[in-house]
Formats: C-alpha cells, sequence, structure tokens
C-alpha cells in the first residue's frame, strides 16, 4: 500500500491470484478495456504472458511492473523471468506460499526446487525475507535496483517479528545480503543459517543451544546474490570459522557454498527438503518432514559430538 501510494509508476497484477498474493491496493485500481487509468491488470492464469508484458512495460520505460502467482508457478513464466535478467530490467515477481506451508493443496503446489533453480539465474535477486521488517527492506532494495529483476518469495504461514528494535530500523541490514540476527557472547561453537520462514525455527534452536551451553550465532540470508557481492572479509566476519546448520524448506542445492566457505572443521549438515511434499496442514508437514527447531538442536549435537 505505502509502495504503490507513494510510486505512483508502479503497475501491479495476478495471475489470478490475487485473493493470496495480494498485490492489489486500493490506490491500483483496475485496468478495462477502455478504461485505462487504473493500476492493476487482471493478467488471468497466464503467467507466461504476464512476465513477458511486464518486460513490455519495463522496456518502454517509465513504469515498474509488477504482479504476484504462486512459488511453484515460476515454472510458467521462468523464460520470462530469465529474460527480464538478461535485458537487465526493473521487474518485480512476487511469488507467494513458497515452501511445503501451502499445507493442502499437496505436492503439486508445493514449491521445492524452485528457489534453488532461481537462483542460478544470472542477475536475477531471489528474496526470502524472515519478517515483515526484512520484507520491507527487501522491497525497498528491489525498488532501488533499475537493472536487475527481483524475486520476492513470501510465505503463506503467518511468521512472528524477529527484530522488534527501533535500532533495527536504522539501516537496512537485508541490503547485505546476509547478516547476524543473534549473536552469542563469545566466539560461536556454532551457526545457522536460515532464510524465509525457518529463521524464526533458527532462533528458537539458538536460544535452546545457548541455554546449553552451546554458543551459537544465528545468520539470517534473504537474498544469497547480494551476499556474495559482499567482500571476503565481511563473509568471514558474518559465516566466522565454526560447524554449520543451514535450512531452508527446499533443496540442499546453492547451499554448499556457504556451508563449507571458510570452514575448516569441516563439519556442516543441511535441514530441508530432498523430495516432493505431501497434502496436510503446513505446521503438519513441517513437522513430519523436519523443519523444525528440534531437528536443528538434534544435528547440532550430532555435529559437534
Amino acid at each position: 500500500e505505502i509502495l504503490t501510494t507513494t510510486i505512483t509508476d508502479m503497475i501491479s497484477g495476478s495471475a489470478d491470484l490475487e485473493g493470496s498474493n495480494k498485490t492489489k491496493t486500493s490506490s491500483t485500481t483496475d485496468i478495462q478495456a477502455g478504461q485505462y487509468g487504473g493500476r492493476y491488470i487482471n493478467y488471468g492464469i497466464r503467467e507466461h504472458a504476464m512476465g513477458a508484458i511486464m518486460n513490455g512495460m519495463a522496456l518502454h520505460g517509465g513504469i515498474i511492473p509488477y504482479s504476484g502467482t504462486f512459488l511453484v508457478f515460476a515454472d510458467y513464466c521462468r523464460p520470462a523471468i530469465r529474460l527480464s535478467a538478461l535485458m537487465n530490467q526493473r521487474v518485480f515477481y512476487v511469488m507467494t506460499h513458497d515452501s511445503i506451508g501451502v499445507g493442502e493443496d499437496g505436492p503439486t503446489h508445493q514449491p521445492i526446487e524452485h528457489i534453488a533453480s532461481l537462483r542460478a539465474i544470472p542477475r536475477l535477486h531471489v528474496y526470502r525475507p524472515a519478517d515483515a521488517l526484512e520484507t520491507a527492506e527487501c522491497w525497498e532494495l528491489a525498488v532501488q535496483n533499475q537493472t536487475a529483476p527481483s524475486v520476492l518469495a513470501l510465505t503463506r504461514q503467518n511468521l512472528p517479528f524477529i527484530r522488534t528494535q527501533d535500532e533495527d530500523t536504522k539501516e537496512n541490514k537485508s541490503a547485505k545480503g546476509g547478516y547476524i540476527i543473534a549473536d552469542c557472547e563469545h566466539a560461536p561453537d556454532l551457526v545457522i543459517l536460515a532464510t524465509g520462514s525457518e529463521v524464526h525455527l533458527a532462533v528458537e534452536a539458538g536460544q535452546e543451544l545457548t541455554a546449553k551451553n552451546i554458543n551459537t550465532r544465528i545468520v539470517s540470508m534473504p537474498c544469497m546474490e547480494l551476499f556474495a557481492a559482499q567482500s571476503l572479509d565481511y563473509q568471514k566476519k558474518v559465516l566466522g570459522d565454526s560447524p554449520r546448520i543451514a535450512i531452508e524448506a527446499g533443496i540442499a542445492q546453492g547451499w554448499e557454498r556457504w556451508l563449507t566457505q571458510n570452514n575448516s572443521t569441516h563439519k556442516h549438515c543441511f535441514i530441508g527438503m530432498s523430495d516432493f511434499g505431501a497434502s496436510a496442514p503446513g505446521a503438519v508437514l513441517f513437522e513430519h518432514f523436519g523443519i523444525s527447531s528440534q531437528t536443528i538442536v538434534q544435528m547440532a549435537h550430532k555435529i559437534l559430538a
């Protein structure tokens, strides 16, 4: 709402999923035949056409296009996303329902490999924020970047605020792609990396491990592309040189770099998905597939043994 009210060049839309994506605001009324004063396009179930049309608007200039669909449907508009990146266009893809948290819609609608496959596209920035504050930061970064498209992968389920202190709003911490969101008093015995809906699980696990005298650092990594662009010194400062655990409700591809870089202990593990999901409430699925704070704690004891 704040973005579309303030930046009147923004034109939104959705691939027939507005009720779920929430890309329409009070300032973006429908564009219809013979009525072109609006700023919202009903694309219908046409993800590829939606992406292609947004590319055209961005190339024309004077327009900042964004639209929404489910993350799993990134497959349908992937060629358009790739062209957005190839042409260095500022196009925003709001892709919600970003994990098995989709729930009862089942494995056909639950993205597993999609985040990794999107991260593989050069120049594309893939954001997976952990809470409302990180989401605002990621939107700011996407709008400011005039030479690359962005995917904002957002959850279906409600998430708790992780950063609530006033000082957390004085700088955009997501701007470096990854940062220490919770640290220990002494040098870390363990570093836990996470994105999106799994960050609060990492924080919970870190609190439990710290209570057991295991110094634990939590790193939120909302954008791997931005973290990879930082200096090696900054990356080393964040990652440390300790055993690591990464948790993300998707496949492991892409995490190897951050689990092993500057890790002389060679101890690490990934908690996530290695197969398709199932049909059940989201919370039940996370527990069933072991994407939980308790799994992190168990794996921590295992790799530190």
